[in-house]
């Protein structure tokens, strides 16, 4: 549970590893953003910014969605990409028939889309759980991706149904390289994270873990099974949500329903597993590791001159190994690893 103790914060989850003060924590998030807004966007080349650093943040948040719902609230969901494409193509629709729109109430529009979606198709979870719960989301990303491909009214009656994304822009000011939209991405995302970190320490946030815990027992302690799953439905959809619009106009440029597939829902299922389930900061190591683990593979396919078949056979692999690892050794994840290692270097050399 989420008790205050000598200028500390801590959850139930994360009682097992160490909460750094408040000042410390604050300290790490300035510097960390600082890095982020000043030192990345000038030593970095336009390619790493467009297709490493701009996916890790888009990725993060969608990431950080999921994590709300099965990390947190304890609901297992296999649509993740489904809600990211109604949060992507509500963002185009209101941006092409509402002139004049501004492009961030696009994106909240768009997110808000993708929670009523999440609510309707979160009504399940009041009866079922577990293995059902997962098979009636998985039947959410089918449901999205066939309407988005059936009504034409969605896709502005496109024949292909590629649409090219519309131009980002603020007050007149255009995000149209690969620098100002990471810049407007680490913005969203930023923000996004601590409200997500704030309503996780407050009433709600203790209300999902509740659930998550023992739902039965949080129903008697006056917890209100339906209002709060189907709460955790909706903020998860609508941080999704804003994840696709955000993928959509800022990392491919087009709006397309199969670049929400379900293997997107599983890649995203996959950070969490692997950066730490039930963690914000899980959701962003995660998100870093499956981003970069396909760059440094294929280096090293290169590297080793290995056939083609086997390079590219070798990421799902090593993909499936590692959640193996990470189920079995360590199931909180990198987040608990990182952890881990704090205490330690705190302690050494002098482990006393």
């Amino acid at each position: 549970m989420f008790y205050r103790e000598a200028g500390q914060f801590k959850t139930s989850y994360e009682a097992d590893g160490q909460i750094l003060p408040i000042r410390q924590d604050r300290i790490a998030l300035f510097t960390t953003l600082a890095v982020a807004l000043l030192v990345l966007p000038l030593v970095s080349s336009p390619y790493m910014l467009s297709a490493i650093f701009i996916p890790f943040l888009i990725f993060a948040l969608a990431a950080l969605g999921l994590n709300i719902l099965t990390g947190y609230a304890g609901q297992l969901s296999l649509g993740t990409a489904a809600f990211m494409a109604v949060g992507a193509f509500g963002a185009y629709n209101f941006m092409l028939r509402v002139p004049g729109i501004p492009v961030l109430l696009a994106f909240v529009l768009g997110g808000l889309c993708a929670a009523m979606v999440g609510i309707a198709f979160g009504l399940p979870s009041l009866r079922i759980r577990g293995f059902y719960l997962a098979a009636s989301t998985l039947a959410t990303q089918f449901f999205v991706v066939w309407c988005l491909t059936k009504i034409g009214w969605l896709t502005n009656n496109s024949s292909s149904g590629v649409i090219t994304a519309q131009k980002m822009e603020i007050f007149g000011y255009g995000f149209d390289t690969p620098e100002r939209k990471y810049l407007l991405v680490l913005a969203v995302v930023v923000v996004m994270a601590l409200l997500a970190k704030n309503m996780i320490r407050s009433n709600v946030g203790r209300s999902w873990m509740a659930v998550r815990d023992m739902d039965m027992a949080a129903e008697v302690i006056g917890i209100r099974l339906m209002r709060t799953k189907l709460l955790a439905f909706a903020v998860s959809s609508f941080y999704c949500g804003v994840a696709g619009a955000l993928y959509a106009f800022a990392y491919l440029g087009t709006v397309e329903p199969e670049a929400y597939n379900l293997d997107l829902s599983f890649r995203i299922l996959f950070m969490i597993i692997i950066g730490g389930v039930g963690s914000v900061l899980g959701s962003f190591l995660g998100s870093a590791f499956i981003v970069l683990l396909p760059v440094f593979l294929n280096i090293v396919a290169h590297g080793l001159s290995l056939p083609t078949t086997v390079a590219s056979n070798l990421e799902l692999m090593v993909f499936g190994a590692l959640i193996i690892f990470f189920l079995i050794v360590e199931p909180h994840g990198l987040a608990r690893l990182w952890q881990i290692g704090k205490e330690k270097l705190r302690l050494w050399p002098f482990p006393h």
